[in-house]
């Protein structure tokens, strides 16, 4: 990846039409400080507990041929590079034939890349991020930079922030990729019709931002959950 284009991406973050959004935020330190501490306690507190999962997890992917971690490029606060971390839940070279993954029967994940997208449980290995601050529990997720190629000025707002584990738009478009399965062109319908209605949800996140919203997004995330187990289901 060129890094021309992450100086480019710097630039674009000194538009004029931030400004508000960066008002708002320097309005809220004291809901960033408390945000920090949050993801502090409850990424050490989630590692701890859920450690010996962790494992299981690990020991599952492991009997499917490649590497038990997969990192992808994505764009984070202040447009910095961040590798976002995951268990690999597709095959080997599966991100060369596209970024999209189109529906939960997508041929290139594994029988036990399924089950670990079914509960969300791929994205373990960003509490290790969080706690190291690079992400947040709560926050915009991180884009490809092909697709922060496609921001407008405003979008831009969106990383004034540390990108998240879970936000509105995660919840909104928890089934995203069944939502593409059916589609002739799914490149198309994603860029033209989901990543704007996306980056509306997430500026709205960013220009509302408290304390108080974070800890109801957390609750509304658990809440799928159970989505997610009834999914799991459905598949088996």
């Amino acid at each position: 990846m060129s890094q021309t284009q992450f100086v480019k991406f710097r630039q674009n973050m000194l538009d004029k039409s931030l400004d508000p959004y960066r008002e708002h935020l320097k309005n809220h330190a004291a809901g960033l400080v408390a945000k920090r501490v949050f993801d502090i306690f409850a990424s050490l507190l989630c590692i701890i507990v859920m450690f010996p999962f962790f494992l299981i997890a690990v020991a599952m992917v492991k009997t499917t041929k490649g590497p038990v971690f997969y990192r992808q490029l994505r764009v984070g606060k202040d447009c910095r590079e961040l590798y976002v971390l995951k268990l690999r839940t597709m095959v080997v070279g599966a991100d060369k034939s596209g970024e999209i993954t189109v529906g939960s029967t997508d041929s290139r994940i594994t029988r036990v890349g399924r089950i670990l997208r079914a509960t969300n449980f791929d994205e373990f290995p960003q509490l290790f991020q969080v706690l190291a601050g690079s992400m947040s529990i709560v926050g915009v997720r991180p884009e490809v930079p092909h697709y922060v190629e496609l921001y407008t000025p405003e979008d831009y707002a969106t990383l004034l922030m540390k990108p998240g584990l879970t936000s509105p738009v995660a919840i909104a478009y928890r089934h995203e990729n069944d939502m593409l399965a059916g589609c002739d062109d799914p490149e198309r319908k994603y860029v033209e019709e989901i990543l704007p209605a996306k980056m509306k949800l997430n500026r709205q996140y960013v220009q509302e931002f408290s304390f108080l919203n974070d800890l109801k997004i957390i609750g509304r995330s658990f809440k799928c959950i159970f989505e997610k187990d009834e999914m799991l289901n459905k598949q088996n």
